[in-house]
This record gives structure tokens, sequence and C-alpha cells, in this order.
């Protein structure tokens, strides 16, 4: 199955995006911590030229420890780079995004220069969760829903740091068709464009291949399912997915599996490193 989304309204998010980032001084890119490249946006690189970027990799508390401290690296090798793992819901952390701003545009941010900083993200990778947390206060709607920020907002943090939040964009066409999956796979992708059972038998394979021992944890194996299909078998008998006559519900043992790796309940997961993304981005593992 191929997956192919781009919402009309993204088509408008890409306009408003261009147009407010001559505007700015920095840009804050939200992505998801489990699948940096996949959930990042390949046209922000150009709009945003050589302005300065803080890589926020949030949902860290669902990655790989291990996986995202080597993401981080890999981010701060480039220019103008630097990249942050946090948890967008805790103040803790996210204080350290407008230490980071000042620090990468220090004439600004101070009484009579306000810095103002850009946050993108695709959908569902906690962009509003985030402003939320940095404005100390609710202002931007927050749900489980591909792109329910739809149009673009300005937020004063009273810090000296003014931000314009921008609906999700997400290309137009998922050429890569493993990262389109990996998206699927965290809800980064609206359901009605993506088929539970393709999307879980992809996750399932992942899983075996590189983290079978929460896998096993998690459901209780003896032994090693030998497919992913047996795996999703396994899951969905093991929790009564099941119709008339005993047969196995594959929609809901899929839809159950997606659900628990979305949550983090198997374990932390990351669904992508840099080794899978070679000199020019192209993955090819």
């Amino acid at each position: 199955m191929a997956i192919e989304w781009f919402p009309g309204h993204m088509a408008k998010a890409k306009r408003q995006i261009a147009e407010v980032m001559a505007k700015i001084d920095i840009v804050i890119e939200v992505l998801d911590a489990r699948l940096p490249v996949s959930s990042s946006n390949p046209l922000l690189e150009k709009l945003r030229g050589h302005k300065p970027c803080i890589k926020v990799l949030n949902k860290s508390d669902l990655a790989d420890p291990a996986v995202t401290k080597s993401w981080v690296a890999y981010f701060d090798q480039l220019a103008g780079v630097k990249a942050l793992p946090i948890e967008a819901s805790k103040r803790s952390t996210v204080g350290q995004i407008t230490d980071l701003c000042r620090r990468m545009v220090p004439n600004r941010g101070v009484p009579g220069k306000t810095l103002r900083a850009m946050v993108v993200g695709i959908p569902n990778v906690g962009k509003s969760t985030l402003i939320n947390t940095l404005a100390g206060r609710k202002i931007a709607r927050v749900g489980d829903k591909p792109a329910i920020t739809t149009c673009p907002q300005q937020i004063d943090l009273r810090n000296g740091i003014h931000l314009a939040d921008t609906p999700g964009l997400l290309w137009p066409d998922i050429r890569n068709q493993k990262s389109a999956y990996r998206l699927a796979a965290t809800g980064a992708i609206g359901d009605a464009a993506m088929d539970y059972v393709d999307i879980a038998l992809y996750a399932a394979e992942y899983l075996m291949k590189h983290y079978p021992k929460p896998l096993a944890a998690r459901y209780k194996f003896q032994d090693a399912p030998e497919s992913a299909s047996e795996l999703v078998d396994r899951i969905g008998r093991r929790r009564g997915c099941l119709i008339a006559g005993g047969q196995l519900d594959q929609q809901r043992a899929s839809e159950l599996l997606l659900r628990e790796l979305r949550a983090g309940l198997i374990g932390r997961v990351s669904l992508e490193s840099p080794e899978d993304f070679p000199e020019k981005g192209e993955d090819d593992s």
C-alpha cells in the first residue's frame, strides 16, 4: 500500500510559513524523537535559508535513549543547528529552549529587541503542547488528531520572545515509503490514509528485528514468532481479538499493537537512527 497524504490546508500552510520566515530570527522545528528525519519537512531547510534552527526532539520519553543521543550528535554537527531532546509537557525541560534561543541569537530577546521565533512541525509531533508549556498558559489547541492547528498564531511569551505557531506541515508526496510507514505507525498520518493491518505488519517486523526483548516481555512470549503476521496473530489471540468461530480479528489485533506502540507500552522504541540515512538522506536500510 502506497501512502500519499497531503490535505489541502497544507498547501496554504507552506505559503504562510514562507511569509512568516522573512520576519523571524530563529526556527524551532518540533520533531518526533522516535523518527526525527521522517517527521521533518524537506522544504523547511530551503525555506529557512541560513536562519538558526533548534531541532526539538519531542516525545523523547518514548524513544530509545541511546538512539536519541546519536541523533543529537548527528544534528549538532550541522551548521546553525542544535538538537534538544524534551518532553513538551514538562516545564523543566522546555525551559531549555528559550535559553538556547538566546544563545543562538545573542543580539535579540533583550529590552527593545524582541526575539522572534517560529515553531514548525508536521501534525501530531506536539507543537501545541510545547507552545502552551512555554507560555505557561493554554493558548494553542491540543489534540491527538493530525493538523488540529489550522491558522497562524502570534504568542508573546512575556520574556522578550515572541512565537509564531503554524499549521502542521507535511510534504505533498511521501516518496520514501519507509518514512511514510514510520509516520503512520506513530499516528502522524490520518487514519483515512492508512491500512491498520499493513502498518501493523510493518511495525511488527521492525520490532522483531530491533526490539525483540521488550516485545517478548510485553506479550509474554516464550519463543519468538517466526514472522510479522504470526506476531500480530499471537498478540491478537492473547488479547482476545477474535470473531465468531475463534478466528482472529486482524483489524482489532493490528489496532491494538499500534496503540500500544504509540503509547510506549512496549518500551522505549526508536523507529530510525542516523545510520538509516546515508549521505544524501536516502533510506536504503
